[in-house]
């Protein structure tokens, strides 16, 4: 059963990233990858502890999931996480919504966040044996 919640988990991040690859080279959607790149990056987390038959705790913290994975990750961009996590909350409220310290998320640091995002969805698939092929397929 563990098996077939992580993938239903990939799945999802999987959704997340392909939003991601329409709009990352659009700059006034910058936050808006950014707000993928998490959900990515948290669900990509979740299915590594559903995989691992961690309960999952209900939170949206990065921080907090990757603590949870670091027998299985190694640790990840602290700064890259951070933003990411801001950027989630602030996305939630109108006004300075996805905006970084210094501003709206640069075409740069979209890539980034996406870059990410895919690279940890693809360690999760290795490590949860699940063909990424398979995940495509079934999207």
């Amino acid at each position: 059963m563990s098996a077939v919640l992580s993938k239903e988990w990939l799945k999802a991040a999987y959704l997340d990233l392909e939003n991601i690859r329409y709009i990352v080279h659009v700059p006034h959607l910058s936050a808006i990858v950014a707000f993928h790149a998490q959900q990515s990056t948290e669900k990509s987390l979740k299915a590594l502890l559903t995989y691992r038959n961690v309960d999952i705790p209900k939170i949206h913290a990065l921080n907090r999931l990757f603590d949870l994975c670091q027998n299985d990750l190694s640790s990840p961009d602290d700064d890259i996480v951070n933003l990411l996590d801001s950027l989630y909350i602030e996305s939630r409220y109108p006004g300075d919504m996805g905006l970084l310290p210094y501003g709206k998320p640069t075409l740069e640091d979209a890539q980034k966040f996406y870059d990410f995002a895919e690279k940890l969805f693809m360690d999760v698939c290795a490590l949860s044996n699940t063909p990424i092929d398979e995940i495509k397929s079934s999207n």
